[in-house]
């Protein structure tokens, strides 16, 4: 199951998870230059969801991975195929980016 997680309460998942926690980040490098997040207390890797197939070995299935999409939808599909490749302490950053901006940075524009 992957937990799904409100921008508000990220920090509290990755207080609760064991090493230091990814922010993945699947958005098209279109949307990355319309609006990004700073990685505070995490580390923020992006890489766009078509590309995660071909970039697994990128990533550690020993980490922590939240993954960050517009809005859910395609963050929860990549956690998904990473659960099915063997990372198991997973989370969708639900309601994504946007979320992101009304509940954690205002200052992080909508789009």
């Amino acid at each position: 199951m992957i937990d799904q997680v409100r921008p508000s309460g990220l920090a509290a998942w990755i207080q609760a998870q064991s090493g230091v926690a990814v922010v993945l980040d699947v958005r098209e490098p279109v949307e990355l230059r319309a609006a990004s997040i700073q990685a505070q207390g995490f580390e923020l890797v992006t890489i766009p969801m078509n590309e995660i197939p071909a970039r697994l070995a990128e990533l550690d299935p020993t980490r922590p991975v939240a993954c960050l999409c517009h809005h859910g939808a395609r963050s929860q599909r990549v956690a998904l195929y990473l659960a099915s490749n063997g990372f198991d302490q997973l989370a969708n950053i639900a309601g994504g980016i946007d979320a992101w901006s009304m509940e954690r940075d205002p200052g992080v524009p909508r789009y």
